[in-house]
């Protein structure tokens, strides 16, 4: 099993030796220092916590650096926990792309693209009213509940509102290559989120 927090630069094709064209996520994938290592019998749960991200002094509490101090690792803006990942490594080690493989079935999280407030259609994929007959229910959301009794709203109905920026994971993508000098790990489909993004990738094995 393998884990590592990567940026996401965008998307391109490359053609195939059978001369298909794959559609291919880039991802700048690590160096991820390992910063801390938590323990079943001391945190109740056993992780590997990776940071990603290098970023300014300034923009770091005091706390945020001496954590990182500890683990020798420069100023960087993310920290994430992998449950699950640890395998053999400790607190100073960095993950590089070597961790994977090419051909290998990765599964990749992160925060989907924010879509403002959308309706009911739009969000839950409703249906839509007629638009004949003098109905004035075209993209309305129908009724939300009875009358009388219990002469309210339920919570947790599904209703217009914000769309998107939720967290999604992808699974089955699979590595088609990697450039280890580059950091970049080139992934066959799409996965969640901007360029720009932060999303995680682990093996989906």
């Amino acid at each position: 099993m393998a884990a590592i927090l990567a940026k996401k630069l965008g998307m391109t094709q490359r053609f195939l030796e059978d001369g298909t064209a794959a559609r291919l996520t880039v991802l700048e994938a690590g160096p991820c220092p390992v910063t801390a290592l938590r323990e079943r019998e001391r945190d109740g749960y056993e992780a590997v916590q990776l940071a990603f991200g290098a970023t300014d002094e300034r923009k770091l509490t005091r706390a945020q650096l001496g954590h990182l101090k500890k683990a020798s690792a420069p100023p960087m803006r993310h920290l994430v926990e992998f449950r699950g990942e640890r395998g053999d490594l400790k607190v100073g080690d960095t993950v590089t792309v070597d961790a994977f493989s090419v051909g290998e079935r990765v599964k990749v999280a992160g925060i989907t693209k924010g879509k403002g407030f959308q309706g009911t259609i739009a969000r839950h994929g409703f249906k839509r009213g007629p638009k004949t007959h003098g109905s004035h229910n075209v993209r309305a959301p129908g009724s939300i509940g009875a009358a009388a009794t219990p002469s309210r709203v339920f919570k947790g109905l599904r209703m217009a509102g914000h769309g998107g920026a939720r967290r999604a994971t992808q699974r089955g993508l699979q590595i088609v290559a990697i450039e280890a000098d580059q950091n970049l790990l080139l992934v066959r489909g799409s996965v969640p989120g901007a360029r720009g993004g932060i999303v995680e990738v682990r093996s989906d094995g």
